[in-house]
């Protein structure tokens, strides 16, 4: 867990961050909890999101809470999982919304990687859990690191859009300047919130337009 994760711009931009006490103590809680127990995403997929998509590249930042919790789904991207594994119920919604919004296809697999690859950088609010235990890594600094993120793209001059979906992502509003930058919030995806908000949304045809307003391309969101 040191700067030579990162293989791109990330390691000069996050190389202090990574050497802030709290990230040592939570670095070395990590290392404990990673040989003690089941924690996932497995510790060299734990910042896919970085490693997919460079700083300088981020278009669009969609944000969640904090990775799934059962066997072989987190993979260090929000929402994704490996193709093969069965689709989560909350990307299910996305995929959804996604072929009312814009008339995308459903997906047949829960790969997000298409969409990292073009700037939508995947990130948690936290970014390890335990096995079975929702939110089991809340409060252990991740949240301080995820602020700290947030902050070094809200001071990029290019515009970005922020997705924030939930309350736990939507706390991360206060870091964003909203005259420059665009953010789009609803309520998360998840069955026990999709229909009271989420579901009619339109978050991906919002981006585009917001982008190629900025003269920027939009995003390919449609997965094969």
């Amino acid at each position: 867990m040191s700067t030579r994760i990162f293989q791109n711009d990330w390691a000069d931009i996050l190389r202090d961050e990574l050497q802030q006490d709290y990230y040592q103590k939570l670095r070395i809680w990590l290392m404990r909890e990673y040989e003690s127990n089941k924690i996932y995403p497995p510790m060299y997929e734990l910042f896919n999101a970085f490693h997919y998509t460079a700083y300088k590249d981020v278009k669009v930042v969609l944000l969640g809470q904090d990775p799934y919790h059962g066997t072989n789904q987190a993979e260090g991207l929000s929402f994704s999982v490996k193709k093969g594994e069965r689709i989560p119920p909350s990307l299910r919604n996305m995929y959804k919304e996604l072929q009312a919004d814009i008339g995308c296809p459903i997906p047949s697999h829960g790969s997000l990687v298409k969409w990292a690859e073009q700037g939508v950088l995947l990130l948690n609010t936290v970014l390890t859990v335990e096995d079975g235990k929702a939110h089991s890594h809340q409060g252990k600094g991740w949240e301080t690191f995820t602020d700290k993120v947030i902050s070094l793209l809200n001071q990029r001059k290019q515009p970005i859009v922020f997705i924030l979906w939930g309350k736990p992502a939507q706390k991360k509003q206060f870091l964003i300047d909203n005259s420059k930058h665009r953010v789009l919030t609803s309520p998360h995806p998840s069955p026990l919130s999709a229909h009271r908000g989420f579901f009619g949304s339109k978050p991906y045809s919002q981006t585009n337009q917001f982008l190629i307003e900025q003269g920027f391309e939009g995003i390919d969101w449609c997965i094969e």
